[in-house]
């Protein structure tokens, strides 16, 4: 119970940073190669060793996505790759494919190897199996329920390692083996380069009326009947560890930087609070709150609580949910002055409303009083991509703090 990790996205060096910052105990990354992200910008080398002595040198580990299905072609210099970012310090690698995981482990015995969702880990048998050819942890599919994964607790060596996602994309397909972006764009998900075709709007046509389209739903623009709502368990992260995972993972390298903080610091303040007295623990209802701030389709459990039914799918659109934006990164504070040096990321004004959120304390909002450009000239909005300003902040606001602002919301 006292060791739940925090596994953050990462899909690049900024994102790395942030989530470190704001509370993640470790962050899951994809290299320029044999990952399932090609979207993320991913990391070079150089960056990965960024990426890695930041994360060390905060007693923070840093994991690499090399999960593909590989084909034979794919294989072709992995050995090299993986030599160097072993060297580079790298904690453990992820994988899918037996292959692989056996190459892995006969040429670096010592380094950590977790099993993939893309494995399809579903029972204690494979997970032991797992274990005992050379694996640390495997993380399970998202199709479980908590009863079945307190059976495989149970039936695992303690030693073993079980991760679970816990926010995020929910995948449409069976843990994630999908080949219909393949079939459809020629773009195959298990290499990391998938369309997301199971989102797109579709209708019915029957075999022997062709071209006749039959929308399912009422919904006169047709139904996204493959659409899923997004994953959110944090208002159930006692049930999450009495089930006994041990890493909580937050989907999203292809998310911003700003979803990457915001999340984290909401799961990381529910699980140090349950953390810290479990016989009185409440749930926070404004953790809930924060994490309906980031971009996001609909919440549901997912299949923790069973079998999913229809209220697990999106069937009006397949748009996310986008209430606030990030307006500003706090670069610099002036504890003398109360002016905060801040770069911008969205247009704002002189008189709107912001909320300051930042590592460790809860967030404070309030109006926009003055802004000033770089030559101190004063200005009434911030209208230059990442453009530099100074404004006054009307309390302590850490570098890395985050400015946002609600998309209805005005202070005027």
């Amino acid at each position: 119970m006292n060791t739940i990790e925090l596994l953050a996205p990462a899909g690049d060096l900024t994102k790395l940073k942030m989530a470190i910052l704001y509370g993640a105990d470790a962050v899951y990354i994809g290299g320029e190669a044999f990952g399932l992200r090609t979207a993320s910008k991913n990391f070079s080398l150089p960056q990965m060793e960024e990426g890695i002595r930041f994360a060390h040198e905060r007693g923070k580990k840093v994991y690499l996505t090399t999960n593909i299905i590989p084909h034979n072609a794919d294989l072709e210099g992995f050995c090299a790759y993986l030599d160097a970012v072993v060297s580079l310090g790298i904690d453990a690698v992820i994988v899918a494919d037996l292959g692989l995981f056996t190459l892995i482990h006969e040429r670096h015995p010592d380094l950590h190897i977790h099993i993939s969702t893309q494995a399809n880990n579903t029972n204690y048998l494979s997970a032991k199996a797992w274990y005992n050819m050379g694996a640390q942890r495997v993380v399970l599919a998202r199709e479980l329920s908590l009863a079945e994964i307190r059976q495989i607790r149970d039936n695992t060596p303690p030693e073993l390692e079980i991760e679970a996602f816990v926010h995020g994309a929910m995948c449409i397909s069976y843990s994630g083996r999908c080949l219909l972006s393949n079939y459809l764009t020629g773009r195959d998900a298990n290499k990391g380069e998938c369309a997301q075709p199971c989102r797109w709007n579709y209708a019915l046509v029957e075999e022997k009326r062709p071209g006749e389209y039959i929308h399912v739903g009422e919904d006169e623009q047709g139904s996204f009947f493959f659409n899923s709502k997004d994953l959110c368990m944090i208002d159930h992260i006692p049930e999450l560890v009495q089930s006994g995972i041990t890493s909580f993972k937050i989907e999203g390298r292809v998310k911003s930087e700003y979803y990457v903080a915001t999340v984290v610091k909401a799961y990381r303040e529910e699980i140090d609070r349950y953390l810290s007295d479990p016989a009185h623990y409440q749930f926070d209802p404004e953790s809930l709150n924060e994490v309906l701030k980031v971009s996001h389709r609909p919440y549901t459990h997912g299949f923790y609580f069973g079998k999913t039914d229809a209220n697990a799918q999106v069937y009006e659109t397949s748009s996310y949910i986008r209430d606030y934006d990030i307006v500003g990164f706090v670069t610099a504070y002036d504890e003398a002055t109360g002016i905060a040096t801040v770069e911008q990321r969205n247009k704002f004004s002189v008189g709107d409303t912001v909320e300051v959120i930042q590592p460790g304390k809860p967030y404070f909002s309030q109006k926009v009083a003055w802004l000033k450009n770089e030559a101190g000239e004063a200005i009434t909005s911030t209208p230059h991509a990442q453009m530099v300003f100074t404004m006054p902040l009307d309390k302590p606001a850490a570098p890395n703090a985050m400015l946002r602002k609600g998309a209805l919301v005005s202070g005027k």
